[in-house]
């Protein structure tokens, strides 16, 4: 009892450490002129450093009923938003996701399937074991039901559902958008310039000898 107790308080004061903190960066992928990619926190200022992808960490949820969530759950979500990182046939992520779709927590789901995803997960947690999740900008790795309601029930989630009829979380999306590559053919196509219409005089006729149109 006593060590669940000092457990418990640890996570309180994780969660607390950074509950008056600005929300969780959100992490972008550039890819520069030379097709270098790289991560980094900060957003390149103009086109001649890169494109960008916004791969996030603490992405707002996004569904189709967020707008409608009780008071006290999107005062909590805005706080401490729960991000869930996935793959495919991965047993302990369906778990994940049953329990925080059971639990009623609302949450954006990232999957990680390339490599590049895989990179941009290593950044983020550590290392690229999942499932994982962000609560906030606290992040635990590997599936354990306990340990993540702990950590639910420290940040304010409530312990069963609170969510309106009709909830959906967002679709899952990947964690990082890859940009294919512009094809040769369509760079060309970018850098075509079409030729000015030809303007053709109107042809005379009797009742208007001079080609005058108006």
């Amino acid at each position: 009892m006593r060590n669940h107790t000092i457990a418990s308080c640890l996570i309180s004061a994780a969660l607390l450490g950074f509950a008056s903190a600005p929300s969780a960066q959100t992490v972008y992928r550039i890819v520069g002129p030379d097709g270098k990619v790289t991560f980094s926190d900060k957003a390149p200022v103009s086109a001649q450093q890169g494109k960008v992808s916004d791969i996030g960490v603490g992405a707002n949820v996004v569904s189709s009923g967020s707008s409608s969530l009780p008071f006290e759950l999107r005062q909590v979500v805005s706080k401490f938003p729960v991000t869930l990182y996935t793959t495919d046939s991965c047993q302990p992520c369906d778990g994940a996701r049953s329990m925080l779709t059971s639990r009623g927590v609302p949450f954006s789901e990232r999957t990680v399937t390339t490599p590049e995803d895989s990179s941009a997960l290593r950044r983020l947690t550590g290392d690229t074991s999942l499932p994982a999740v962000s609560i906030g900008s606290q992040r635990l790795k590997g599936f354990s039901a306990s340990e993540w309601d702990q950590y639910l029930d420290a940040a304010g989630y409530p312990k069963s559902s609170t969510l309106p009829d009709g909830f959906k979380n967002a679709a899952a999306t990947p964690l990082v958008a890859v940009q294919k590559p512009a094809t040769p053919a369509a760079k060309a196509a970018e850098k075509a310039v079409a030729p000015p219409p030809v303007s053709v005089p109107p042809a005379a006729n009797a009742n208007n000898p001079a080609g005058i149109q108006f």
